[in-house]
């Protein structure tokens, strides 16, 4: 597959459950990093969830700069060979409801938190990146190539929860496939926790991972076909041994 920047840089933010996120210490501007829950969005914001109490987002509340480090390079024995892309941007609250139920169902640990006064979810919009990927390919990304085009995709995010709820209920024996055989991780109680425009991620308590589409998707229906089209390939490939 053609390595292409943007491409890999949405896919280790879409794939990645954590990252380093680095704001402004206080009104000094000293560095300060901490590790946080992530989603993204449709588009591939990042959506965050955040107490006040926490040091980070004091200094959010102060200067709302930051940077989001998504590391993929954790099943890697050479750690410095893998993946990884430092998203910078800006973090606002969020208020959209699609935006948390994301966060939520990626994180189910956290609805309890999200219910708590001092918590609140925020979205970082993303100003550039800077993706390593690996030898020779050292990029940086700009916005406009960075997210992904959602414009016609109303219908897919609408119908997220009902598609999710399905293939957990109806077809966890699909949700497994996809995870024992498209993405090699091993063990049972897989379940889908998301569906966007460019595949769909599945997690087990302490496990993530995600499955790519070969045509994006912007309808219910185009979703569907892309899942089917997967368990297929599953399927085959698990026959083949």
């Amino acid at each position: 597959m053609t390595y292409d920047a943007a491409s890999e840089s949405r896919r280790l933010m879409r794939a990645e459950p954590t990252a380093t996120l680095s704001t402004g210490l206080g009104g000094d501007g000293w560095p300060y990093g901490s590790l946080v829950l992530t989603a993204v969005d449709h588009a591939a914001r990042p959506i965050l969830l955040i107490s006040t109490l926490a040091e980070h987002t004091k200094n959010i509340l102060a200067d709302n700069r930051v940077s989001l480090m998504f590391d993929g390079t954790l099943d890697y024995q050479e750690r410095l060979t893998g993946p990884r892309v430092t998203v910078l941007g800006r973090a606002e609250k969020a208020s959209d409801e699609h935006a948390k139920a994301r966060f939520i169902a990626r994180h189910p640990s956290a609805a309890m938190y999200a219910q708590f006064g001092d918590f609140a979810f925020y979205r970082v919009e993303p100003e550039r990146a800077h993706i390593v990927a690996g030898f020779g390919k050292i990029d940086w990304v700009a916005k406009d190539r960075l997210l992904t085009d959602v414009s016609g995709a109303a219908q897919l995010a609408e119908a997220e929860a009902d598609m999710v709820a399905h293939m957990n209920e109806d077809h966890s024996d699909a949700v497994g496939l996809y995870a024992n055989v498209l993405c090699g991780r091993s063990g049972v109680g897989w379940r889908l926790t998301g569906v966007d425009p460019e595949g769909a991620d599945l997690a087990r308590p302490g496990d993530h991972c995600r499955i790519a589409f070969d045509k994006p998707a912007g309808t219910a229906e185009e979703g569907r076909v892309e899942l089917v089209r997967l368990v297929k390939r599953a399927r085959q490939q698990a026959a083949a041994g």
